[in-house]
C-alpha cells in the first residue's frame, strides 16, 4: 500500500484521557470482582445485624453494654453509624483494605497481566496511581456502605433525631448529620497508610495471598503495640493509635488538633510507603 493509500493517523490520546481510561478500567476491575462484592455486602451487613440484636434485645437487662456509642443507639439510631465503624474498625475494615491493596501488583503479577499492561506502554508511576487511587476508592466505598446501611437501618428501628453529643449537648440532627459526613471522612483518611503499606507489599511478590496477610498483619500489630502501655512512647506514631479519634466529631468543640495529628500520621505513613512502592515498582524487573 501507497503512502497515499495509507489511513490517516487518529489524533494522539492526551496523557489526561488515557489516565481516566485505565482508572476506569482498573475500578470496574476492583469492584467487579465477586471476592470484593461479597466484602462490601458483608460488610454492609454489620450494622444491619448490630442494630437487629439491640432492637430485639432493647429491653433485656444487658441493654447498654458493649463497644463505644452501643448505649447510645436506642435512643437515636444515628449512633448505631458510629457503633458500626468501632466494631468494623479493629478487623473487618483493615481486612478488606489489605485484600484489596495487597492484591493491587501482585495480583496482577501473578495473573501474567502485569507484563502487558506495561508494554502498552503505561507509564509504571501512572499505574501505581492509578492503583492506589482504585484501592482507596474501594476503602471509600467500604465505609461509606457501613455508614449508610448504619443510618438507614438506625432510622428504621430506633428512629432519628437530635443528637445529643458525648457532652451532654444537642444539636440539630442536620448539623449532627454534617459531623456523621465528617465522620466517614476522617475514617476514609485514617485508612489511606494501610493502603501505602498494602502497595508496597504488593510489588514485593507475586503471591497476592502473601502481600494481604502481610498487610493484615501489619494493622494487628500496630493495634497489639498501641495496647501496651510500655511503648507509650511510640504511640502517637502507630498506623492505627488515631483510627478512633473520629469521636471529637461528637463533641460540642471539636479538637482540631487531635483530628490533624492523626491526619498527619497517615500522611507520614503514605509518604513513606508510599515512596518505597513507587521505587520498587518502577525499578523492578518485571517478568509476568
Amino acid at each position: 500500500m501507497s503512502l497515499v493509500d495509507s489511513p490517516p493517523a487518529g489524533p494522539p490520546v492526551s496523557s489526561a484521557r488515557a489516565t481516566a481510561r485505565l482508572l476506569g478500567s482498573e475500578l470496574r476491575l476492583v469492584f467487579g470482582r465477586v471476592r470484593n462484592i461479597v466484602l462490601l455486602v458483608g460488610l454492609a451487613a454489620v450494622p444491619l445485624l448490630i442494630g437487629t440484636v439491640l432492637f430485639v434485645t432493647q429491653d433485656t437487662p444487658v441493654a447498654g453494654q458493649g463497644p463505644p456509642f452501643l448505649d447510645r443507639v436506642t435512643g437515636n439510631g444515628v449512633f448505631l453509624v458510629f457503633a458500626a465503624l468501632v466494631s468494623c474498625l479493629p478487623f473487618l475494615l483493615p481486612l478488606c483494605v489489605s485484600i484489596v491493596s495487597g492484591d493491587a501488583v501482585a495480583g496482577e503479577a501473578s495473573a501474567g497481566t502485569l507484563r502487558y499492561l506495561l508494554v502498552v506502554p503505561v507509564p509504571r508511576t501512572r499505574l501505581l496511581l492509578v492503583k492506589a487511587v482504585a484501592a482507596l476508592a474501594y476503602a471509600a466505598a467500604a465505609v461509606t456502605a457501613i455508614a449508610g446501611v448504619g443510618l438507614v437501618a438506625g432510622a428504621a428501628f430506633f428512629g432519628v433525631g437530635d443528637v445529643v453529643l458525648l457532652s451532654g449537648d444537642t444539636i440539630p440532627l442536620a448539623e449532627g448529620m454534617l459531623r456523621t459526613l465528617g465522620v466517614v471522612g476522617y475514617v476514609v483518611a485514617s485508612l489511606t497508610g494501610l493502603v501505602a503499606v498494602g502497595l508496597f507489599l504488593s510489588t514485593l511478590t507475586e503471591v497476592p495471598v502473601a502481600a494481604m496477610a502481610a498487610t493484615v498483619v501489619v494493622a494487628i500489630v500496630s493495634g497489639v503495640l498501641d495496647a501496651l502501655p510500655q511503648l507509650s512512647a511510640i504511640h502517637p506514631a502507630l498506623l492505627t493509635h488515631h483510627w478512633l479519634d473520629f469521636g471529637e466529631f461528637l463533641r460540642l468543640e471539636v479538637d482540631a488538633s487531635t483530628l490533624f495529628a492523626g491526619l498527619a500520621v497517615q500522611a507520614a505513613w503514605v509518604a513513606v510507603f508510599g515512596a518505597l512502592a513507587w521505587s520498587r515498582f518502577t525499578t523492578a524487573d518485571v517478568s509476568s
